[in-house]
């Protein structure tokens, strides 16, 4: 009689008592489960008949048994035949990281799962292990796929039924694309037209793949294995509408930068359960006339100003303002559903036609928006300037206020111009006039300080009731958005100065000098035009505006300050303190805009802690994830301002392709050896020229001069020169505009296009840019630079 055999390690588990039969016999369908969920992994056939003392003719009917569960869907068997509950995920398997949740955890879904419902959600645990990784490698993030080994959380309450622990990387999951479903006219199916600029291919959708859209809508695709020829395969995975909707433009640019548009259920329950703060442990600020001014479609009105001549007989000529900014960190508290969403954001992000918020409209839009006639609880700066605009002193103050008015900046500007308005008119005298005098007092230590003073101009786009779009202009430039403009930065100044003097570390605006690689290229590109620049190491934003003022009015003018602008570094956020090379200041933190940038609310948490104002202030969790809090909603930013910018290139494509075959003024905004960018005089619209349609010649890119110069005719495209242009083509879904060259250009200078200048050529009549299908190249023209 053979003995029986002991369990090892690893061994399977022998069913509870309760559960076992008693003198061998076939087992239930319930005890096969329980057993299988008691013994995930090495569960064959064998081992579930020896557990159970399964012999002789009994086999035959556990086979039989086992069959038919497999069959019905209630077990499966794996590549090594070993069985186990469909309704359960195998120890080791692979699995698709498909997204963040609102806390930064990686979630994950099973790639292979047989179970009728929805896959269960499973959550990436950390790598707490000592094992040698290679550091050439980054971790794993969305859209990969990992051998993992997985646990059942036991606990019921718990988000996620499964943790994961990577083994390694298997791959990228399936790519999404966003596009366009165009249906095939010869019969089922269709294809995906990406509306990425860069995306040279169109996807095949099989008709099981089409999921219900229709010709011409919006669609998100996601990539599937296909055939090693011809068209990549796709099915597409959710539908936004129509493309023709003017609404459909904006989405594009919110779904192709992942800009999340929606808030979690959880985030607005808390919002709505948010209540208006009172008095208590606040100082009255109700009886200053602060007032707001804005654009006339602002919907969220964040800051507030006053100022008034200083009584003080020590301080004579000079003036008190007071910048008020809503108190957001009175609402989101940090940790709390909002305050994790909106660090998730980073910002705020603004279309022609809608705006992403960072906090839901409960927030920023009423309990802390200072709208007129209403007590809004708000965060105040009390400044103190000399006769000659330098800052005395200052003091910040949690208050109760009451806006006295909403203005717009052009009511503002036409008060003071002579022309008030009902709404401005009873404020002139008492509010708006010491307001404009003590502007012009901090306007003298503005201009001794020198910043970089660039003048570019800024287009709008203007929508019509029906969502589309009814014009483009040059936007407004009133002084009230200077005096706005100055107020802001002088309570930004004291933002950073208190929480340095309080020792509070705190993420500033920085922005670094330009390179020294972008000051010899500056140099050499003004030595084509017989102007001199020093490169010495103490550069000042004060020798680029002696440029500036140089070229000022001259033919010349637009080009450099282009130049200027390129040759800037990006204002980023950071805890390390460089100071601000633009405005020229040594300490600048972003404060007055709590409701649309993170930065600014950290800000505000870290001074009321500093300065003992509350229990709502910056936590030590927050204060160790400075650094990553920075770097995070800086590129957050990055992200808006190329959303921000697609989208207004979008728009504008839909203006303008009624005027196909149309003449244009522009200027060359760029240059490469593919050809030229131009933007129009009137709309601010970016295009390209292939430098195949330029003539026939031989063209060099000479970098230092920034042009495309022909080697037989000498004849020179050079940024900023004038141009006379025909509209060719034009993509609303792209934003993609061709043009076509009528008139410019001139003589090229002596050397130029030729030795150390020309650092490559295109043939005219070969090449071209790298562009889409619908015509146009992923270089962009580079925007202003945000403050």
């Amino acid at each position: 009689m053979l003995a029986e055999r002991k369990p090892g390690r690893g061994a399977p588990k022998k069913p509870a008592a309760g559960k076992r039969k008693t003198g061998g016999g076939v087992p239930s369908r319930e005890e096969i489960l329980a057993f299988l969920a008691d013994n995930p992994g090495k569960t064959s056939k064998r081992e579930i008949g020896r557990a159970f003392n399964v012999k002789g003719d009994d086999r035959i009917p556990l086979k039989q048994l086992l069959k038919a569960m497999t069959e019905e869907g209630i077990i499966a068997r794996d590549e090594a035949k070993n069985l186990r509950r469909t309704d359960e995920l195998p120890p080791v398997t692979v699995v698709e990281i498909t997204h963040t949740d609102t806390d930064g955890e990686l979630i994950a879904r099973p790639v292979s799962w047989p179970g009728e419902e929805q896959p269960p959600l499973i959550v990436i645990a950390p790598d707490t292990s000592r094992r040698k990784r290679d550091y050439d490698e980054p971790p794993a993030g969305v859209g990969d796929r990992v051998l993992a080994r997985l646990e059942k959380v036991e606990d019921e309450d718990e988000a996620y039924p499964y943790e994961a622990r990577v083994i390694r990387r298997v791959g990228k999951g399936a790519e999404r694309i966003l596009g366009l479903y165009r249906k095939n006219p010869k019969g089922k199916g269709g294809r995906l037209v990406p509306v990425e600029k860069k995306a040279r291919n169109e996807y095949e959708i099989a008709p099981d793949d089409v999921n219900g859209a229709e010709d011409g809508n919006l669609v998100l695709g996601e990539t599937i294995p296909g055939k090693r020829y011809g068209l990549s395969r796709a099915r597409i995975r959710e539908i936004f509408g129509d493309s023709e909707d003017p609404r459909s433009i904006s989405l594009i640019a919110i779904h192709t930068h992942g800009i999340p548009d929606e808030f979690p259920a959880e985030v607005i329950a808390e919002a709505e359960a948010a209540k208006h703060h009172g008095l208590k442990g606040r100082t009255d600020l109700r009886d200053i006339p602060l007032i707001t001014i804005d654009p006339a479609d602002a919907r969220d009105h964040d800051d507030a100003v006053w100022a008034a001549p200083d009584d003080d007989p020590k301080n004579e000529g000079g003036v008190i303002a007071i910048v008020a900014i809503a108190d957001v960190a009175a609402y989101v508290k940090p940790g709390s559903q909002m305050d994790r969403e909106a660090r998730k954001r980073g910002n705020s992000t603004y279309f022609p036609d809608r705006v992403v918020p960072m906090l839901p409209e409960r927030i920023s839009n009423d309990l802390c928006s200072l709208v007129e006639d209403k007590d809004r609880a708000c965060f105040a700066v009390r400044m103190v300037f000399d006769k000659n605009g330098n800052k005395r002193s200052h003091e910040f103050i949690r208050g109760l206020m009451r806006s006295a008015a909403s203005l717009s900046y052009k009511q503002v500007q036409e008060a003071i111009d002579g022309r008030p308005d009902d709404a401005a008119g009873p404020l002139l005298d008492p509010v708006l006039k010491p307001l404009w005098a003590a502007y012009r007092i901090i306007l003298k230590a503005r201009e001794a300080r020198a910043p970089l003073d660039l003048d570019l101009p800024e287009y709008k786009i203007d929508i019509g009731p029906d969502g589309r779009i009814s014009g483009v202009r040059i936007g407004d430039k009133f002084e009230s958005m200077k005096l706005i403009e100055e107020f802001m930065i002088q309570a930004n100044v004291c933002a950073a100065e208190t929480a340095e003097a309080q020792h509070r570390k705190v993420i500033y605006r920085i922005h670094d000098a330009p390179s020294r690689e972008k000051l010899v290229a500056f140099a050499e590109f003004l030595a084509t035009l017989n102007l001199s620049f020093t490169k010495g190491e103490n550069i000042r934003p004060a020798n680029f505006n002696r440029i500036l003022k140089e070229v000022d009015g001259t033919e010349h003018d637009r080009m450099v300050s282009d130049v200027v602008l390129r040759s800037q570094a990006q204002a980023i956020y950071s805890p390390d303190n460089i100071g601000h090379f633009g405005l020229n200041l040594r300490r600048y933190a972003h404060f007055t805009s709590p409701i649309r940038r993170y930065a600014d609310l950290t800000v505000h948490r870290a001074l009321i802690a500093g300065l003992g104002l509350g229990k709502d202030g910056q936590t030590d969790n927050e204060l160790a994830e400075l650094a990553e809090i920075a770097e995070h909603i800086s590129a957050t930013e990055r992200r808006s301002m190329v959303a921000e910018r697609d989208s207004k290139d979008r728009f504008i494509a839909a203006f303008l392709e009624a005027r196909i075959g149309a003449e244009f003024t522009g200027r060359i905004s760029g240059v490469t050896r593919f050809g030229l960018f131009v933007k129009l005089d009137d709309t601010g619209a970016d295009g390209f020229i292939p430098v195949s349609t330029l003539g026939r010649d031989f063209f060099h890119h000479d970098e230092i001069i920034h042009a495309l110069v022909g080697e037989r005719t000498r004849h020179a495209y050079r940024l900023g020169d004038i141009v006379r242009v025909r509209l060719a083509e034009a993509v609303p879904v792209t934003g993609g505009l061709r043009f076509e060259l009528l008139e410019g250009g001139g003589e090229a200078p002596p050397n130029a296009g030729k030795g150390a200048g020309s650092r490559s050529r295109a043939p005219s009549g070969r090449g071209g840019p790298a562009r889409g299908k619908y015509g146009k190249s992923s270089r962009k023209t580079p925007r202003g630079k945000r403050r």
